[in-house]
């Protein structure tokens, strides 16, 4: 029978006719099943006859000249062109995933997880082309397979090919595969999550018929961002940085010691990043996935800020990093018993019903997208979670705070219960094996070596084969006296020596006797030796019962269903195999999933430690009493605790005597606090000391204001006996550690400032009271010029003690009022640290001695005020030492002229800068100063016009 001729051949004879090697090759002639398996191994990544993977181009291309009988070969080609982009899609990134995994330095874990979270879907692409294969090859030849019918059963391979390349290539930077890369793993991790993020937020914004690439950048995204959550979760847990990758968004200083006063601030840092462009330009992804990709118009936000972390965690970073170092703090700090933070070890609980962050990630995950449940309320409460999968009746037993009703047939219950019953086990166990299994002299071998073999149960740490084998061995306990080498051959002692001579030493014979043959080793030893031996031999018996036992192979069987319960149980694997063939019910934003799945445990574990590092600063390393002494001393609230100490050295200053012995000022020192009602404010009178910094620091103002001071018989001495001569005592109080991470040295700083201007009101004050009490005694002298110097020492007293009245109402009480309040909200240490922040910034600000223009300004008017004091007092103390010479009264009568007008100057100044309303509106204590100053409008009228005439003329306010 003649076979006719297709259309191919008789369009071709037209034009071929009586050419020689014009007509095509037979060889080339295939059929439309061959095209069909050929393509399906293609999908799978195998070449074949029709099809071969081109190396240099990186792409799977059709054989040359190939034509099929009722397809012309432009139809051919179109036809085909999507299965080998598909097939190329898939190939590429298996390619891709090898270099990730085969690199010669091992990768670090997130892009571990991430290529095996690929490397897992495209299996399941590739799935799809198999059953196909399967389903032609188990056909009876009734169904005959097509390139169109192929088009149809492989829609979803071949979509999903694209866009899982579109994926790998966007996730991973190019720069991570070159040889001499050097990008940070916390780069690459955060670039990995950040993208996957980011994609997984478009996909939410699409309409219908996106579930598979939803799906598909779910299961990635979960699936790589485990290693970072396990990471947190050694972190907020255990106060552990797991983080030998260098992954995490934090690292540790290890020059800091948890012991020294810079650990909260120093010890452990945010990781900066490098600003490494780590994004493919998009031409290069329009050319790998053949299609135009949408460009990312926004750079990414985390370029704008200075540290490595993914998006989605990014404002919990400073309070992750807080809750590890509370933990390590407890656990290292000194134990009392005056709160009920935990003790002994310090260990924070699992309040996430036992289970591992990652695994209340997954569970939580299951239950939003399988059943559009939150569980995360009910997770975080351990004991209602377990006691209600304990017994059926556990839902009873708690009414108003129980889990809501929860059928059983839902997935996630099934695998929070299984896992939990699975814990329950192995804690049992373990319970079980620490009694009585390492008891050797209770332990009797039975003679059947079947009942008294140790550790065969659900759980066996020692030997993590016979764990996974439980079922095979119960299936074949028959077998355990031939599969256990120790009930059948003499094993070596534990002896390095006798180990050795039966390895090495030929002549010495074999340890591996049979048994039946009793006079092995013989009776050479005495019969201590032969217990101890004897004792050997059971630890070796129950560490390897069954030493040639090996698992049964299981393909794709992941580590953590080999060897469960290492850390994390097979509830991640399960749950994300289930994802795999699941479809989602709801598709919620990522921002949703991280929030109901990870952050909202983040944040209570945070709270929680918070809540116990807070109990401990109050309670048990007495906080505010600390930090009131801190107050009585250097905000000079005791009440006669630096009296006799600043007593002395006011004396000393008005004989002019200099401070310059370190030794005579902390002997004074340690004698006040001793003699004082208030000295057992500190521990030891020694906790405080006084130092002499020997450049005193003076701006501008202050020098000009002392290069004019008037002649007088005191004026050398004046000069280097003025008002900041204080400016060089520095006082050093010796907190205890741990509340030294809040009052460290920089805190000291600004306490010492505060208190070194509080000592110069104290000593104007005390000045003027002396001066006070000489012109008391000569008042019988009424003259006019009297009675100018008693309403200039009024005006200068009233100003003093205004001033230290309200700075011991606004500093001493006020602050430390909203300090107490401020510790009280506090949730955190760091919200703590900060409240003492802003009480010292407080305290500063309304003594006028922060770094600031303004305040500058005050406080130079403040300065010159206090110095007009002491020029008063030299001017007193020169007329009653008996300066009765004219000349020497002239020259006090100029000072004090000069001594009124300047102090008429710094009043109008300072009363036209503090009234302003604008200061006033942003800092309301000044309008307080402001009312003690001009008590009575004596100094400016309610209008606001001044009353004081300057040196110049009238000054009015604005």
């Amino acid at each position: 029978m003649e076979i006719p001729a297709s259309l191919i051949s008789k369009i071709h004879s037209s034009f071929s006719e009586g050419l020689h090697f014009a007509a095509p090759l037979s060889s080339l002639r295939t059929n439309e099943i061959e095209l069909v398996k050929g393509v399906l191994h293609i999908c799978q990544g195998f070449s074949s006859s029709l099809f071969y993977w081109d190396h240099n181009a990186d792409c799977f291309r059709v054989k040359n000249g190939i034509f099929v009988s009722h397809l012309t070969q432009t139809s051919l080609y179109c036809i085909l062109d999507q299965f080998t982009y598909a097939a190329t899609c898939l190939k590429l990134v298996e390619l891709l995933v090898n270099k990730i995994e085969k690199s010669d330095i091992s990768p670090p874990p997130t892009p571990r997880a991430f290529a095996c979270s690929v490397s897992a879907w495209l299996r399941k692409l590739r799935d799809v082309a198999l059953r196909e294969e399967e389903k032609i090859n188990n056909s009876d030849n009734s169904m005959i397979p097509t390139l169109l019918g192929l088009s149809n059963s492989l829609s979803s391979l071949c979509s999903g090919a694209g866009y899982l390349l579109q994926i790998v290539h966007e996730a991973v930077p190019l720069a991570y595969f070159e040889l001499n890369s050097h990008i940070a793993a916390a780069n690459v991790a955060a670039h990995i999550l950040n993208q996957l993020y980011r994609k997984l937020n478009e996909v939410c914004l699409m309409q219908g018929g996106e579930e598979d690439a939803y799906r598909m950048l779910l299961y990635i995204f979960s699936g790589s961002l485990l290693p970072y959550i396990e990471g947190l979760d050694s972190w907020l847990f255990e106060g552990t940085l797991d983080d030998p990758f260098e992954e995490m968004f934090f690292y540790a200083n290890k020059a800091i010691a948890i012991d020294e006063a810079e650990f909260w601030e120093k010890s452990y840092l945010l990781r900066s990043t490098t600003f490494e462009n780590l994004d493919r330009d998009s031409s290069e992804k329009k050319y790998l996935t053949g299609r135009e990709s949408i460009s990312t118009k926004e750079k990414e936000r985390s370029e704008r800020e200075n540290h490595v972390c993914p998006l989605f965690i990014k404002d919990m970073g400073k309070a992750i990093v807080s809750a590890g170092k509370s933990l390590q703090l407890m656990r290292h700090a000194p134990l009392t018993s005056f709160s009920d933070v935990p003790t002994g070890n310090h260990e924070i609980d699992r309040w996430i019903a036992g289970l591992t962050l990652s695994e209340a990630f997954c569970v939580s995950l299951a239950a939003l997208i399988g059943h559009s449940d939150h569980i995360s309320e009910y997770v975080w409460h351990n004991s209602l979670i377990v006691s209600s999968f304990e017994s059926p009746t556990g839902k009873q037993k708690h009414n108003a705070e129980s889990l809501p009703s929860v059928p059983s047939a839902k997935v996630w219950y099934k695998f929070l219960a299984d896992t939990l019953e699975q814990k329950r086990e192995i804690d049992i166990e373990y319970t079980c094996i620490d009694a009585g299994v390492f008891n050797l002299k209770k332990e009797k071998l039975g003679t059947d070596g079947i009942d008294d073999i140790p550790c065969v149960g659900t759980y066996c740490p020692e030997n993590p084969a016979i764990t996974v084998c439980q079922r095979f061995l119960h299936e074949n306990k028959d077998a355990w006296n031939a599969l256990s080498l120790s009930r059948n051959m003499y094993l070596p002692p534990l002896d390095d020596e006798e180990l050795r001579k039966a390895v090495f030493d030929k002549n010495s014979g074999s340890c591996f006797e049979d048994k039946s043959t009793n006079f092995t080793f013989g009776f050479g030893f005495d019969e201590s030796e032969y217990h101890r031996r004897q004792e050997e031999t059971k630890v070796l018996d129950m560490l390897f019962p069954f030493p040639t036992l090996l698992p049964c192979f299981q393909e794709d069987l992941r580590m953590s269903e080999f060897l469960p319960f290492e850390k994390n149980s097979t509830l991640p694997s399960r749950i994300l195999s289930w994802m795999q063939s699941v479809e989602p019910k709801v598709t919620p934003l990522p921002v949703v999933i991280l929030q109901e799945c990870l952050i909202s445990y983040i944040k209570k574990q945070a709270d929680y430690i918070g809540g116990n590092i807070l109990s401990k600063l109050l309670y048990d390393w007495r906080l505010l009493d600390e930090l009131g002494v801190l107050r009585a001393i250097y905000l000079l609230g005791s009440g006669d605790l630096l009296q006799h100490f600043l007593v002395v050295i006011f004396n000393k200053l008005d004989k002019g005597e200099t401070l310059d012995d370190e030794f005579e000022l902390n002997t004074i020192l340690q004698e006040s606090i001793r003699n004082s009602a208030d000295g057992s404010l500190l521990s030891t009178p020694d906790s405080l000391v006084v130092s002499i910094t020997k450049n005193s620091d003076f701006s501008e103002d202050e020098q000009h204001g002392a290069s004019i001071l008037i002649s007088t018989p005191r004026k050398s001495r004046l000069q280097s006996m003025g008002i900041d001569v204080l400016q060089s005592l520095n006082f050093t109080y010796k907190v205890s550690w741990p509340l030294e991470l809040l009052a460290n040295s920089e805190a000291l700083k600004k306490y010492n400032q505060v208190m070194i201007f509080l000592l110069k009101v104290k000593r104007a004050k005390f000045v003027l009271d002396k001066a006070r009490r000489w012109m008391w005694k000569d008042r019988s002298t009424a003259t006019t010029s009297c009675k100018r110097h008693w309403l200039l020492e009024q005006k200068l007293l009233h100003f003093v003690d205004a001033f230290h009245q309200y700075v011991m109402d606004r500093v001493y009480h006020s602050a430390w009022r909203e300090l107490c309040e401020g510790v009280a909200a506090a949730r955190s240490l760091d919200e703590v640290i900060e409240v003492h922040e802003s009480y010292l910034l407080s305290i500063q600000r309304q003594c006028f001695v922060v770094p600031d223009k303004l305040w500058a300004l005050i406080a130079n008017r403040l300065n010159s005020i206090l110095g007009l004091a002491l020029d008063f007092y030299s001017v007193q103390q020169t007329l009653s030492s008996g300066g009765a010479a004219s000349a020497i009264k002239a020259r006090c009568e100029m000072e004090v002229d000069r001594i009124e007008r300047q102090f008429d100057d710094c009043i109008a100044f300072l009363l036209r800068i503090l009234s302003f309303k604008l200061n006033v509106g942003q800092f309301p204590h000044l309008a307080d100063l402001v009312t003690r100053i001009n008590y009575n409008y004596f100094y400016m009228s309610d209008s606001g016009s001044l009353t004081t005439t300057s040196s110049s003329d009238n000054i009015t306010s604005r």
